[in-house]
């Protein structure tokens, strides 16, 4: 049954609006994209500590891996092209992206949706049929653009789709899919690892076809934004897409927003130049930031090769995988927890929070290892062995309840409607590139920082965290057109870059943007 409700609009008065099945339905299809986004990510690291994969594309590795007197524990792995199956899929994305943010507003969300699931089914045969490096990297960088357009799709028709009040929770869900995904990827993994033949790697790699075909069938099913369709001058075909996601008839008083904000958008002719502009800049830091630290949290290195890590660590290949499983599973109840908490306790006391727990947890674990792990001996007892798993649990929950979904969400909902897709487009480039650094250097930096990895990216928490104090402002329950006025304009630091509004020389006023009323929530994304 639809819960009823009312969407909030910038003039004070509220929309009708029910949580409806149909946007339930759309939300839960769109971000099956973070679906296959997370089972990339699980994936490569669970192939990648497979005897018969390394043997048959890196076999340098594979002699590495199997005489422990040849390198330093910290360095077996430590391989640029294996490093590259991974950090391949990112570099397609980043450039895939530009590609995603025209035909995302030029053509509609769903396009794009369908365009990332067809991608991903490519790059899934490519892999999972490869016969050497060069088709395994072709279909890692197939996948790579089916993230690139899924990035920049799924999170605008998200935010776009859902009711205000709970328009945090439903952002969250692409992020509860990706790790849902990895903890799939762990699973698939532990379980094709047991084949015998060789050959469980590659079930791995092409079970990433389910995900990929969900996607693309929830691309054909779901509606298009009611946003998109205004954008592009489909209005009686917006007010009746308006209707039906939001399950009354009453939706004048929005729709009549909508085409206002549109206009507002259409207006506005160079919105990357308009994206450096004075007034502009505290928006542009924080999302920049947001995903730059995101990454330096070293999430993603735990996430990529958590296998790898294990077994640099000096458990068995199953005890590897089982341990990468329990850290799927770790990271998919603490988004959940994020979904719940994240309109009511605020995004900056979850990442503070946060914060203190990936630092304490990362120093431990720096301390364990150093004591326990040399270069030429895995001594690490059992009940260490369980106590590392123990912290790198916590440490996984910290991030899945702040920095994994509020690096996403906070930057969706702090630009201002003339520069919301180039802001996008910013925002998704940058987590791509700073994935694909990440990902291309970390098996390099375990092998040359050994322990002191842990360190190095609880030094770069603590640097987050003091940012977070200081200059990240709180948005909770703001609505997005409403951050100059409630948010920026009362921040100590940030008050200072808040000007009056200027489009192509028409002076808006903030105060004349809050009474000409753009919804939270449907601001169509504005020409790039």
């Amino acid at each position: 049954m639809a819960g009823g409700g009312f969407a909030a609009s910038s003039a004070g008065h509220e929309f009708e609006a029910k949580i409806t099945p149909i946007v339930i339905i759309s939300c839960i299809m769109a971000a099956t994209g973070g679906l296959m986004f997370g089972y990339d990510v699980g994936v490569s690291g669970g192939v990648t500590s497979m005897s018969p994969f390394l043997k048959k594309f890196f076999p340098v590795v594979y002699r590495k891996t199997q005489d422990k007197g040849i390198d330093s524990n910290y360095c077996k792995y430590d391989n640029q092209g294996l490093q590259l199956f991974t950090s391949s899929l990112y570099l397609a994305g980043l450039t895939a992206t530009f590609a995603a943010s025209y035909t995302t507003r030029k053509f509609g969300r769903r396009p794009s949706m369908l365009i990332a699931g067809v991608f991903f089914i490519v790059g899934t045969i490519l892999n999972a049929a490869a016969q050497d490096l060069a088709m395994l990297i072709i279909g890692r960088i197939s996948l790579g653009c089916g993230v690139g357009f899924a990035n920049q799709a799924v999170p605008l028709f998200l935010s776009e789709i859902a009711p205000t009040r709970i328009r945090g929770g439903l952002n969250i869900l692409f992020q509860l899919n990706i790790t849902i995904g990895i903890l799939f990827a762990n699973l698939v993994n532990y379980g094709t690892n047991k084949i015998t033949g060789g050959w469980g790697w590659r079930v791995s790699l092409g079970l990433a076809g389910l995900p990929a075909g969900l996607l693309t069938l929830g691309a054909l099913l779901v509606v298009e934004t009611p946003n998109s369709l205004v954008e592009r001058g489909l209005l009686e075909e917006g007010k009746a897409v308006l209707r039906r996601i939001r399950g009354t008839d009453n939706v004048e008083p929005e729709f009549l927003e909508l085409v206002e904000a549109s206009r507002i958008a259409k207006e506005v002719k160079h919105p990357f130049r308009n994206l450096l502009k004075r007034r502009n800049r505290p928006q542009l830091i924080i999302a920049v930031s947001m995903q730059i630290f995101q990454q330096f949290t070293g999430i993603n290195a735990i996430m990529f090769y958590a296998p790898v890590l294990f077994n640099t660590l000096g458990f068995g290949s199953d005890a590897a995988l089982y341990s990468a499983v329990i850290t799927g599973a770790v990271n998919v109840l603490a988004t959940v927890v994020s979904i719940y908490s994240v309109d009511k306790v605020g995004r900056r006391m979850l990442l503070l929070q946060a914060g203190v727990q990936m630092f304490l947890s990362q120093v431990v674990i720096a301390v364990i290892l150093g004591l326990k792990v040399k270069d030429h001996s895995d001594n690490l007892h059992k009940g260490f062995a369980v106590f590392v798993v123990v912290l790198i649990c916590t440490y996984v929950a910290a991030f899945a309840w702040s920095w994994g979904p509020l690096g996403w969400l906070i930057p969706s909902e702090t630009f201002p409607l003339e520069t919301r897709s180039a802001g996008q487009s910013v925002t998704v480039c940058t987590n791509l590139l700073f994935t694909f650094v990440i990902a291309q250097g970390f098996l390099s930096m375990l092998c040359h920082f050994k322990f002191g990895i842990f360190l190095f990216f609880s030094g770069w928490v603590l640097i987050m965290s003091f940012f977070v104090l200081f200059l990240l402002p709180e948005t909770k329950n703001i609505p997005i057109e409403e951050m100059t006025e409630r948010v920026w304009k009362q921040h100590w630091l940030w008050k200072r870059y808040m000007d009056d509004y200027h489009i192509e020389g028409n002076q808006i006023a903030g105060d004349d943007l809050k009474k000409n009323g753009h919804a939270n929530g449907f601001d169509p994304v504005s020409q790039l």
